[in-house]
Parts: C-alpha cells; structure tokens; sequence
C-alpha cells in the first residue's frame, strides 16, 4: 500500500501539480473556503469527490460516525477546528453528512459487542445519537438507515452548542445542512430545515 502511496505522490507531482500551478499559487497565500463540512473517517466517502469540489474550497472535518461532541470545557480537536472554521475563516455553510453502511451507526444498531475498541466504544457513547427503544421493530439495514438519519439531526443540534455555531447563527452568517449520502448510487438526502425528514437533493 504504501509504494502505491508513493507513486501517487510522484504523479501528483510531476502530473496533477503543473497542470494547476496558477491554482496552488493562489492556494499557497490563501485560504478562503466558504463550507465547513463534517463527514464521517470511513474512506468511501470522500467530501471533495462528492460536492465536486476545488482544492481550498472546502474545509473538512472527518470523525468516525461523522460526531461533533457538545461544547465543553475541555478543549477538544472538532471543537477547536469548527470554532477556527467559523471564527477565522468565516465559513457560510456547514454540512454534517452521514453516510450508508456507516460501520458506527451499524455498531450502535446493532449493538454490537465494542469491548475490544474502548475508545471507540467511548466516543460513541459520548457523542453519539441516543437510540431509541419506543422506535418500531425494523430489519437491520432499516434500522441502520433510520439511526444514520437520526444521527445527522443530533449532530447538527449539538453544533449549536458551540459559540462560534450560535454566534453565527445569531446574526443569520451561516446555515447549517444535514445530509445522507447513498455510497451505492450516489443520491444525497438533505434533512428539512424544521429537521423532521429527509428528501432528494435537487
């Protein structure tokens, strides 16, 4: 894996990099994106390919199940790079995209046994969606879907527990999106602005 790595930095290099050079010149002295967007780390998903987006257009935040923990008194990496997004670069919009199949949403509809991934156990309990016990008796890919949905609109409650988030908000500077994003045919979901439900994005 890592020599394919490798040559890929050296086709970058030698292929990808001069055929931009007016970009990344620009891109050396500036940086101005106008989103923050908050994904999950699994690697099908990649934030950039998906918007179809310019380097430097995005800023990114990725985490294992797309988790934004609350605003607290100790400072942590997502609170520290959505206060930086908000504050100093001024982003106008903030997408929290959850994505199908997701392996943490799995893990909490399923319960699956997390003893041997304690860290991952905690973040989950932590900054995770609670689950819902009244919710209807579903198949597993059901339930799946429906806490991936559930997750972008805890998400997207717990960013209007930081500072940055609700100042912007305050003064109309930003708006907030919930996506979901179908790996297998590339539809995206976008959650209501009353976050109830979920349609096509068009």
């Amino acid at each position: 894996m890592h020599s394919q790595l490798t040559a890929g930095v050296l086709r970058f290099q030698r292929e990808v990099h001069p055929a931009r050079a007016v970009l990344f010149e620009r891109l050396a002295t500036t940086h101005r994106p106008g989103a923050l967007f908050i994904g999950c780390s699994d690697a099908r998903v990649i934030p950039e390919l998906l918007t179809q987006s310019e380097p430097g257009e995005l800023f990114v935040i990725r985490t294992a199940g797309n988790l934004v923990p609350a605003y607290g008194p100790r400072p942590d990496a997502v609170t520290a790079s959505i206060e930086y997004a908000l504050t100093a670069l001024g982003v106008t919009d903030v997408i929290v995209c959850g994505h199908s199949g997701c392996g943490a949403m799995t893990a909490l509809a399923t319960g699956e046994d997390l003893t041997g991934l304690p860290a991952l156990a905690g973040w989950l309990d932590a900054a995770g969606p609670p689950t819902d016990p009244a919710r209807p008796a579903a198949g597993t890919e059901a339930r799946i879907e429906a806490l991936v949905r559930d997750n972008v609109a805890t998400q997207l409650a717990r960013l209007a527990t930081h500072p940055s988030v609700a100042r912007a908000l305050a003064r109309d500077a930003v708006t907030l999106h919930g996506w979901t994003h179908d790996i297998r045919t590339g539809a995206v979901d976008v959650l209501d602005p009353r976050g109830a439900t979920f349609t096509p994005l068009s």
